[in-house]
């Protein structure tokens, strides 16, 4: 009796939630790819339905959802798309959170707090995720709380040639806006050979939950000062490093960041601010209402390509950033 052998060849399938869908065609243009045709829809009670209206049996399936507002809404919607692709019998399946959501909730900081980085990590982990791809993650250590592999992007390379092709790096000075992003900071002053200056923050005592005094560790002066970080919420940390930079004797302040969220009021903040020009990626949706004069947006869909595409031939994302 004569066996049958067959020997399919692995089959890349892209997927995308409704959060980000210029991400999404992006991405798949990049690929020269179309993304697998959903069917997604919200119920009269705010439930989530999905189905996919291809075969994805045996597939290496990549699901790409961008943690935006309302962001509870599209974490769910990714979640029932992995589970669903679990229940399709998909060979291999890998998250794709270019901002991943709660990053900033990596530790607890007081009694009877949540980590819920380490939770969301673990609800894709359950839905049925073998694999977690984001960019620029908050604190690198959210890498160890997935248990599977986790390609860590970075968008400092496109960042920084912007820098260099802009401005005279021979004036400049990197600036971490706290101590937590020294490392980041660190970073960047080897890619672009510039010093590196600090923003130390301190508390007044009387005033819980506000920064009152900014204080520069550092040489500024007369220097074009580069403030990094990995995302822009509401913009307050940003708009007060750089008027304590101005203030220092800064020539000019423009600041990179990965993820720009601009929540209220951060539009205002940053566009009546002194700083000259405010870059991020498109990770994040960002509508005609929260963009200003001086905002720069560089696209980020050639860099998730590019790792989609290593981790699909099995090839190496870390040479992507060496």
């Amino acid at each position: 009796m004569s066996g049958l052998t067959v020997s399919p060849a692995k089959k890349l399938m892209l997927f995308a939630g409704r959060s980000h869908p210029e991400l999404a065609q992006e991405v798949a243009k990049e690929l020269d790819m179309e993304l697998t045709p959903t069917s997604a829809y919200d119920f009269a009670n705010g439930e989530i339905f999905v189905r996919f209206l291809e075969s994805v049996r045996g597939c290496d399936a990549f699901v790409l959802q961008s943690h935006t507002d309302p962001i509870n809404t599209w974490i769910m919607e990714q979640l029932i798309m992995v589970d669903a692709l679990k229940r399709a019998s998909a060979k291999r399946i890998t998250v794709i959170a270019p901002f991943y959501g709660y990053a900033r909730q990596d530790k607890k900081h007081r009694g009877r707090e949540p980590i819920t980085a380490r939770l969301m990590a673990d609800l894709f982990k359950a839905a049925g995720a073998d694999r977690l791809m984001a960019v620029d993650l908050h604190t690198s250590q959210i890498q160890g709380f997935f248990d599977g592999p986790v390609d860590h992007l970075f968008a400092l390379p496109m960042l920084a040639a912007h820098v260099k092709a802009n401005y005279e790096t021979s004036r400049i000075t990197v600036v971490s806006p706290d101590a937590g992003r020294v490392r980041v900071a660190e970073r960047w002053t080897d890619v672009l050979g510039a010093p590196l200056a600090i923003i130390h923050k301190r508390r007044d005592p009387d005033v819980p939950n506000e920064v009152r005094v900014f204080e520069v560790v550092g040489d500024v002066a007369d220097r074009m000062c580069v403030i990094v970080d990995d995302m822009i919420d509401t913009g307050g940390t940003i708009a007060k490093a750089a008027e304590t930079l101005y203030d220092n004797g800064a020539a000019g302040v423009i600041v990179m960041a990965t993820h720009g969220i601009f929540s209220d009021p951060a539009v205002d903040r940053l566009s009546n601010s002194r700083i000259l020009e405010v870059v991020c990626t498109d990770s994040l949706p960002i509508p005609a209402s929260r963009r200003f004069p001086t905002l720069t947006v560089l696209p980020i869909a050639p860099l998730i390509a590019t790792a989609i595409r290593e981790v699909f031939t099995d090839g190496s994302v870390t040479r992507l950033f060496d």
